[in-house]
C-alpha cells in the first residue's frame, strides 16, 4: 500500500529538491520555462512573461496542500538557483507504481545533475511512499535524457510509435521502469 507524505525537502551532493516558492520565478524564465527546446522535450508549453510562471506556480504551490503531490523545484547548492523541476506527475495508488518527469536548464545539462536528481527522487518513492515500481519515458528525439534515464537504472520497456507529432513529424515515446528489488540492489 502506498503512504502519501507529499513533497519533501531532499538533498543530494549538489542539489536541494524543495517545493517551489513564487522566489524562483526569474530562474524559471531564465533557465528552462522560456527556452521552447527544453519545453518541447517534455510537452510543456512556453512561459515568456512573469505573469505566466506565476500562474503556473499558483498551481504547483495549490497542489502541495495535498499528499499525494510530488513536484520538486531544483535548486543548485552552488548558486542557490532554481535550475530545473522533477516530479511523479503520475501516481498509481491502485498499482503502487508512479511515473517521473523532469526538466534540467541548458546550461546545467549534461554535467550529472538530472541524473543525480532523478536518482534521489526514485529513492525517495521506494522508501517514503512505498512505491513497487517507477516508470519513466522520453521522447525518441530525447538522447540526453535517454542517458539519463540509463544512468539511472531503467529497463527498457517499449515503444508507443508515432506517439507524439512536433515539428511537422511524429517521434517515438520509449517507456522504461525500474522495481524496488532492482534498485535497491544496486
Amino acid at each position: 500500500m502506498l503512504t502519501h507524505v507529499g513533497t519533501r525537502q531532499i538533498e543530494t551532493d549538489r542539489l536541494i529538491l524543495r517545493k517551489f516558492k513564487y522566489s524562483d520565478s526569474e530562474d524559471m524564465l531564465k533557465y528552462w520555462v522560456s527556452d521552447p527546446k527544453i519545453q518541447s522535450m517534455y510537452s510543456e508549453p512556453v512561459y515568456t512573461t512573469k505573469q505566466d510562471v506565476k500562474e503556473l506556480l499558483d498551481k504547483y504551490i495549490s497542489f502541495y496542500e495535498k499528499d499525494n503531490y510530488y513536484r520538486w523545484a531544483i535548486i543548485f547548492k552552488e548558486t542557490d538557483e532554481c535550475i530545473g523541476q522533477i516530479a511523479y506527475f503520475l501516481v498509481d495508488n491502485n498499482n503502487h507504481f508512479a511515473e517521473i518527469e523532469y526538466c534540467i536548464g541548458g546550461s546545467f545539462q549534461r554535467k550529472g545533475l538530472a541524473t543525480e536528481a532523478t536518482k534521489a527522487v526514485i529513492q525517495f518513492g521506494f522508501s517514503k511512499m512505498n512505491l513497487h515500481k517507477v516508470q519513466i519515458c522520453h521522447k525518441s528525439t530525447n538522447i540526453p535524457s535517454r542517458k539519463v534515464i540509463e544512468k539511472c537504472g531503467f529497463i527498457y520497456e517499449g515503444t508507443l510509435r508515432d506517439f507524439f507529432y512536433m515539428d511537422g513529424q511524429y517521434v517515438d515515446r520509449l517507456y522504461y521502469s525500474i522495481i524496488v528489488d532492482e534498485f535497491m540492489s544496486k
